[in-house]
């Protein structure tokens, strides 16, 4: 819990320059401790950006669940994930998006501890019959605790 700051990168297409930002989130814990929310900043291209990941907290069946939203990202609508945790206390949840006149396409998080004092983010993109592609890494360090 508590204050975070660090580095943003997203990659639009394979083999363009990654645009990079500085990104903050406050990470908290919500309805009586059954939720976490990564409310979060980044930019791009110098136009403040800001968005919300909320991750189920609680053992209930069914596993990881999050739901996210974000100011670039996710148009307007959320996005629900399903996905689990591993050994190592890695989350990763997956979930698809219409990509018309096409298939949908799918979009995978991914929440890793560096270090108790570091976290990273990662989000792939996930093309029809094809394998995912990094689109977004965000690295934390604690600015402040709760």
């Amino acid at each position: 819990m508590g204050e975070w700051a660090g580095t943003n990168r997203v990659w639009l297409m394979p083999g363009e320059p990654v645009r990079e930002s500085a990104t903050a989130v406050s990470i908290a814990l919500a309805a009586r401790d059954g939720f976490v929310t990564f409310r979060y900043t980044w930019a791009d291209e110098g136009q403040p950006q800001d968005g919300l990941l909320i991750v189920r907290n609680t053992a209930a069946p069914g596993g990881i669940d999050m739901v996210w939203l974000d100011s670039w990202h996710t148009g307007g609508q959320f996005m629900v994930f399903r996905g689990e945790a591993d050994r190592d206390g890695r989350i990763s949840a997956l979930t698809s998006y219409p990509a018309p006149p096409g298939p949908d396409w799918g979009w995978r998080i991914e929440l890793a501890a560096d270090a108790a004092d570091e976290f990273v983010i990662r989000m792939y993109n996930i093309p029809p019959g094809e394998n995912e592609l990094l689109a977004v890494e965000a690295r934390y360090g604690r600015v402040h605790a709760v």
